[in-house]
């Protein structure tokens, strides 16, 4: 047989000769560096071939060094040891001798590596390989391109010029682009650079390349979802996109990849119950697998917000039992966690405290700050600890630059107890508020309030620093408005906004500068600016009429989901357009044919809106309350249990409003009043106080209407409406008395003694032809902030008072408090003229 192949082979004297080359050239330590099977196999070749090291030698053992650590979980990695490793230096400086032979893949593939591997930046090795990487840039493939982008955000460079010349390139390209994964890490690295026009393209590529790419690729849509939040861009289909890749992929996500996707739909507001149900029931599934410190501390921090009582607490017992292990960082997130879930078990406080303080060194100034937020909502109680914080706060304070770090270090200081502001504080705030937007310059006006309050000073006169520091926050404030050109980036700051010092003193500016960018409102920027103006509760009637005319013009272009964001101000507020019934029914007409793809609780919170305005959708109704309403209670209640605390409270609310609502105003629906129980517990925790305003009427009601036992107080009426206070006129409209007088009861502290049977057995006992009439007190919150212009919710009231068979009168406050009714005598005439005279 060997004789047969000797013979084949010189038939054919090409192929011996080709054969006999490759066995005679082989490549002997490519060979042997692929036989490697870890960091000391590779390193122990390197040794004994240093003179026969070629680039792709070099190239190759890099990468092989990176791989075998990339495999490794986090905390079993050994970068240092590599790092300090005599072979790994060599390698270095062979390759710093050999970059202008190689080729371009080689150049980027290497600096990538040594980056991983922890070689710093400012290394002779990195900055020659980034040179020459930047020397090449026009003709880099887009992979190659993209991992450069990549190593350049690694060195922090990503508002360096060479990052503003790859995302030119970019732009002229990204059309040509034909890999997710290319285009997802692209979008990553050059978020900070990116125009609205090249920020349109990208999205509509990566929109096009998740479609074709392999559906397990889940890191590819969780980049997308990066530059989303980065970009403070919410494009509801691409996230809807992405969130379906990542629940098909919830069997194989981790704690750290779900803590990551929970964080960035956090920062875009993109509640997804579905995902959270998904989340909560993988992390579930993951507890028993995550018993070290690295995976447990994501796991806590991702499924602690959602789990239930119970499961925190077993959750609580398993951090304490992990306590000891935890480093700095870790410490951190679970003392964020703990103050997010209101943790109250001092012992797990206590020890998680105990790790930071002694890390107090290793944490970065914003971090020190989150630490201190954290510990006082956690009425953690060491004032040791606490003056150490307060003194490393005001350090970093000191020797801040960035305006976010200086806005963030200020608000917590003022968070902390202190007799008397430091002057180096108040001058380091002083020097920076030119710098601010308008969010941090409110955080700082809500800082200097605080300060002020507590400086014993404060009870003489406002000390001159804060007198200071105030005139040139509203100046700051009133120059950042005059200035404004794009409304986009003014609607970005007025986010988180509103407070006392902005509607105190900004407000009415705002509103002027909106109105001066009026022809910048389009239908991507209406959600946005519609829920500043419901924050504010500020009636603005052109702007709303404009907005109004915008939507109906784009309303295809709006996404489903903006629906309730785009109709909150006209209902809130109480507001119909010029186009009235047109502009409600084409927004409702829009979201119709959506209703299955809504969250169950946006839902809720949508057909509230429209209810308060005096709209109730059958289709809508029916999804809800369909016949099948309390399998989907069950389901609503597993999906709220998800949510935090304060939203899962008003979603149950507004269901119970909604329910009301329909019942009274809808009858042919047929829907039940499922909520009794509910409101009992309501009217069992949170008796409500009674004002020195509500005390006064009530008594001045007993003289006019002839003694305290003709009018009652908080009367609580069928289907739970609370009425301030309720009086009878026979059919001659004179006063009747109820069957026992009612004097006001209060328990300690001022609260009302509630009566079980107010609205029941009573009310079938008028004479033919009384009329009950209730009878309101209206504060300001019951109205538009600049105006007497009565919000939805407060007519909405009296359709469903007037319903149940009342006469409703209204006292609003600025009657009641107006020069006019400044005597006793004024204000029983005008009570008598609002019960006798008005309109039954």
């Amino acid at each position: 047989m060997a004789m047969f192949r000797f013979r084949a082979l010189n038939r054919w004297p090409r192929l011996a000769r080709l054969l006999h080359g490759r066995l005679t050239n082989r490549d002997q330590v490519q060979e042997q560096l692929h036989a490697c099977s870890s960091e000391d196999h590779v390193f122990d070749v390197v040794g004994k071939n240093k003179a026969k090291l070629s680039v792709s030698h070099v190239g190759y053992a890099l990468g092989m060094l990176w791989q075998f650590q990339k495999e490794k979980p986090q905390m079993l990695r050994t970068v240092e040891f590599i790092k300090g490793h005599p072979q790994f230096l060599t390698l270095r400086v062979l390759a710093e001798n050999k970059i202008a032979l190689m080729d371009d893949v080689t150049v980027v593939d290497m600096l990538y590596d040594v980056l991983r591997l922890k070689v710093e930046p400012h290394d002779s090795l990195v900055q020659q390989l980034v040179t020459e990487a930047w020397l090449r840039l026009d003709r880099l493939q887009m992979p190659a391109l993209s991992k450069f982008a990549i190593c350049l955000n690694d060195q922090h460079l990503q508002h360096s010029p060479l990052m503003g010349q790859i995302t030119e390139i970019l732009s002229h390209k990204v059309d040509t682009i034909q890999d997710a994964r290319v285009i997802s890490t692209l979008m990553i690295s050059v978020s900070a650079l990116v125009s609205s026009r090249l920020r349109d393209a990208l999205v509509k590529r990566v929109d096009t390349l998740l479609d074709s790419m392999d559906p397990s690729q889940f890191n590819n849509p969780r980049r997308v979802v990066q530059f989303l939040r980065n970009i403070k861009y919410t494009c509801r289909p691409l996230l809807d996109k992405c969130n379906r890749v990542f629940l098909h992929n919830m069997a194989h996500l981790d704690a750290e990849n779900i803590s990551i996707i929970l964080g960035l739909y956090q920062s875009l507001q993109f509640n997804n119950c579905a995902f959270r149900l998904a989340a909560k029931r993988r992390l579930t599934e993951l507890v028993d697998s995550c018993t070290d410190p690295v995976s447990f501390t994501k796991l806590f921090a991702a499924l602690g917000p959602m789990a239930g009582q119970q499961n925190r607490e077993g959750l609580e017992s398993a951090v304490l039992m992990l306590a000891n292990e935890l480093n700095g960082q870790q410490a951190l997130a679970v003392a964020e966690t703990l103050e997010e879930i209101q943790c109250r078990n001092l012992q797990l406080i206590n020890k998680i405290a105990a790790i930071i303080h002694k890390n107090l060194e290793v944490y970065k100034p914003v971090e020190v700050a989150r630490i201190t937020q954290a510990l006082i909502l956690l009425h953690y109680q060491n004032p040791e600890l606490f003056t150490k914080l307060r003194n490393i706060l005001v350090r970093h304070l000191q020797g801040s630059i960035f305006p976010y770090e200086v806005t963030m270090l200020t608000r917590v200081l003022s968070m902390l107890p202190s007799p008397r502001l430091d002057e180096a504080v108040t001058s380091r705030v002083d020097a920076m508020l030119p710098q601010c937007n308008l969010s941090d310059l409110n955080t700082f006006a809500m800082a200097l309030a605080k300060w002020v309050r507590n400086d014993p000073s404060y009870r003489h006169s406002t000390p001159r620093a804060y007198v200071r520091l105030l005139q040139t926050l509203n100046s700051c404030g009133l120059e950042r408005l005059h200035k404004a050109s794009r409304l986009d980036l003014l609607l970005e700051e007025l986010k988180h906004v509103p407070g006392d010092w902005f509607e105190e003193m900004l407000l009415e500016e705002t509103i002027a500068t909106l109105w001066r960018l009026l022809e910048q409102v389009s239908w991507t920027n209406v959600p946005e600016l519609a829920l500043f103006l419901t924050k504010t509760n500020y009636l603005c009637t052109p702007l709303l009429d404009h907005m109004a005319a915008v939507v109906m013009e784009n309303i295809q272009k709006i996404h489903y989901s903006a629906t309730y964001a785009t109709l909150l101000p006209f209902t809130v507020l109480n507001h119909d357009p010029p186009s009235g019934n047109e502009f409600f029914n084409t927004c409702i007409q829009h979201l119709t044919p959506h209703i299955g793809s809504f969250d169950p609780h946006l839902l809720v919170l949508l057909a509230y809106s429209l209810a308060v305005a005096d709209y109730f959708p059958e289709e809508l109704n029916r999804e809800i309350f369909n016949v099948d309403f309390l399998a989907n209670l069950a389901k609503l209640d597993c999906q709220l249990e998800t949510l935090p605390d304060a939203l899962n409270i008003r979603i149950r609310l507004r269901l119970m409003e909604l329910n009301r609502a329909v019942c009274l105003e809808c009858p042919e629906f047929q829907v039940p009043w499922f909520h009794e129980h509910y409101c009992q517990q309501l009217q069992r925790k949170g008796n409500g106080s009674i004002s020195p305003v509500q005390k006064q009427i009530h008594k001045m009601l007993g003289e006019i209407l002839g003694g305290i036992n003709y009018a009652r107080v908080a009367v609580l009426t069928p289907y739970f409406y609370t009425v301030d206070f309720e009086c009878v006129l026979d059919r001659h409209r004179r006063p009747l008395p109820y069957t026992e007088p009612n004097r006001l009861q209060l328990t300690e502290g001022g609260k009302v003694q509630w009566g079980g049977g107010s609205a029941g057995k009573e009310r079938s006992e008028l004479p033919l032809g009384a009329q009950r009439i209730a009878i309101d007190f209206l504060d300001s919150k019951s109205f538009c902030k600049n105006s007497r212009h009565m919000k939805g919710e407060v007519m909405m009231r009296k359709r469903h008072l007037e319903i149940l068979g009342y006469h409703v009168t209204q006292i609003p406050h600025f009657e009641w408090n107006s020069m006019e009714l400044s005597t006793k005598d004024a204000w029983k005439d005008y009570l008598r003229k609002k019960i006798f005279t008005e309109d039954v």
